[in-house]
């Protein structure tokens, strides 16, 4: 029982930052400006379209093992790491802040993989693992931009 209330709260904490961080992204799509425009609007836009379809894939996770997926921003806020945006940062900030949360999520996909393992359940760690490549590729991306 204990492997399994370890497994809903690492795939909630990681369904909350990838929440956060899908509605993060899209604000900053909206919200981009500066000679990096069409760039950062198109990357922004394909990096929030696939944590959309992410987090389906996670709460759908915590359903399969017959636990409440959270579903509010008030519940996502109490579980995530990552903080939402409530200000206009620039291009640069906005890629700066986007890093570290990628960062946060692939610490969040890691835990996830060694909660999973330990438990032996490995259609968690699979995700996990899966998570953590595309976020480690979305910080690459994102920090090749600051070059």
């Amino acid at each position: 029982m204990a492997d399994k209330e370890q497994l809903v709260k690492a795939l909630s904490v990681l369904l909350a930052d990838s929440y956060t961080v899908y509605l993060k992204t899209h604000n900053y799509h909206w919200n981009v400006t500066g000679p990096m425009f069409t760039t950062l609007h198109t990357l922004f836009e394909t990096q929030y379209t696939e944590l959309a379809l992410a987090v389906d894939e996670i709460a759908e996770r915590i359903r399969t093992l017959d636990a409440p997926a959270p579903g509010s921003y008030t519940a996502f806020m109490e579980l995530a790491s990552v903080r939402e945006e409530s200000g206009s940062p620039s291009a640069k900030e906005m890629i700066e802040n986007l890093v570290a949360d990628q960062n946060t999520i692939s610490d969040n996909a890691r835990a996830l993989i060694e909660v999973a393992e330990a438990a032996g359940d490995s259609a968690s760690a699979d995700l996990g693992t899966r998570r953590l490549d595309v976020h480690e590729k979305n910080a690459w991306m994102l920090r090749s931009h600051l070059e």
